[in-house]
């Protein structure tokens, strides 16, 4: 039960995004998010294990399965691709400067 309550929560924040990100932008917080997809409802970066590498790494663990391993027996493993995304816009509004190298070393910038 206690999972599910941690899976609908973090569900429900996805789901509400641009809320979260208009609530975080109106009080100027400058919102690091899980997801890209927060920064591109104008909040300020994200970095997090990058999801299509996990569901390549999944697939992979789909294919293991259907060709006879325990799912058991199959090792769990942690992401190791992660993706930072920053969003130039919003640090502008917010009044802030993106350190060159930070800027240099995002996956993405979203100007």
């Amino acid at each position: 039960m206690h999972c599910n309550m941690i899976g609908d929560t973090l569900t429900l924040g996805f789901s509400r995004r641009e809320q979260v990100v208009a609530w975080a932008q109106k009080r100027k917080l400058p919102g690091v998010y899980p997801e890209a997809e927060f920064v591109e409802a104008d909040g300020l970066a994200s970095y997090g294990p990058s999801l299509p590498d996990l569901f390549r790494r999944f697939a992979s663990y789909v294919d293991k399965i259907l060709k006879g391993a325990k799912p058991a027996d199959l090792p769990i493993e942690q992401p190791t691709k992660f993706d930072l995304v920053i969003n130039a816009k919003t640090a502008a509004v917010l009044g802030l400067a993106i350190p060159r190298d930070l800027a240099v070393s995002a996956d993405e910038v979203i100007e």
